[in-house]
């Protein structure tokens, strides 16, 4: 299923593309483990209930040759090389890196859409591009290749701008369950996408909507059928669809959406935490060596 940890990944990705002076884009893996960290309440971390408070106290008390080491003991204990600090201040306890990769092993790769929407201040949405592709996809590689192709390459639209950034929405679609169906109405709306493919005077055409844009658009099913052969280039009348010999694949996929405030929320949040741990070193560096 989409997270939104892969939205934000998609907002990293363009943002660096439109703004030059953004920070290079984080790579999937480490833009999880920050979005699970963010969102992870302090109160949810599991506690010890056979817990000593005193035994803190212990762990707190200064060694026997601490006067060997002319670092103040808090400091020195902060700054202690450990397999969760040395690589990085955003590094994870491996049990958490564990605990992630438990979760994501059935979605290394996935078919997906990536949907592109502008939000106006009255909370209206505008299609601004929708790009995807129904073979599946190493995440990494294919969140960031349609992040960008939806974007600025649908060619129903403009590339999206610099400008147009603080109003965007991304949208996520990972697709499963791929199931042909002999009834152009054998699905339900909210719950399948559909793709179709079928001939009309000679030429192919074929086309897709996503599991969520029948029920957002009001359409029964048939208008659903009817609007998505157009879609594809059919010009036949409406009353005729029927007649088309179809071939329609019915999936599902729910649409996880971030808004570019929540993920500007985010980036601060990681800006504020880089700066706090370069001062805890400056401090460890000026207390310990007076430079």
């Amino acid at each position: 299923m989409a997270t939104q940890a892969h939205c934000a990944y998609c907002f990293e990705t363009i943002s660096a593309s439109l703004d030059k002076r953004s920070p290079a884009p984080l790579p999937l893996p480490k833009v999880e483990a920050l979005w699970k960290r963010y969102n992870t309440d302090p109160a949810d971390e599991p506690t010890d209930p056979d817990h000593d408070p005193s035994d803190s106290e212990m762990e707190d008390a200064p060694p026997a040759d601490a006067t060997l080491d002319p670092r103040p003991a808090a400091i020195s204990r902060l700054l202690v090389p450990s397999p969760s600090t040395t690589s990085s201040f955003f590094s994870l306890p491996k049990r958490l890196h564990r605990e992630k990769e438990s979760e994501s092993v059935d979605l290394d790769r996935s078919p997906l859409f990536v949907t592109w929407n502008i939000v106006t201040r009255s909370g209206d949405k505008r299609l601004r591009g929708c790009i995807g592709t129904f073979e599946a996809q190493d995440l990494d590689d294919g969140l960031r290749s349609y992040a960008i192709t939806s974007a600025f390459e649908d060619t129903r639209f403009n590339p999206i701008e610099l400008r147009e950034l603080p109003s965007l929405e991304c949208g996520v679609t990972l697709l499963t369950n791929f199931e042909p169906i002999a009834s152009p109405l054998d699905w339900q709306i909210g719950i399948h996408g559909l793709r179709i493919s079928f001939t009309y005077h000679g030429r192919r055409y074929g086309s897709t909507y996503l599991p969520d844009v029948a029920k957002e658009q009001g359409w029964t099913k048939e208008e659903t059928m009817i609007s998505l052969m157009r879609k594809a280039g059919w010009s036949g009348k409406k009353e005729d669809w029927r007649n088309v010999d179809l071939t329609v694949v019915r999936y599902q996929g729910r649409q996880v959406r971030l808004a570019y405030r929540e993920w500007r929320e985010w980036r601060d949040w990681i800006e504020s935490e880089e700066k706090e741990t370069t001062v805890m070193r400056d401090s460890y560096r000026l207390l310990a060596y007076g430079v």
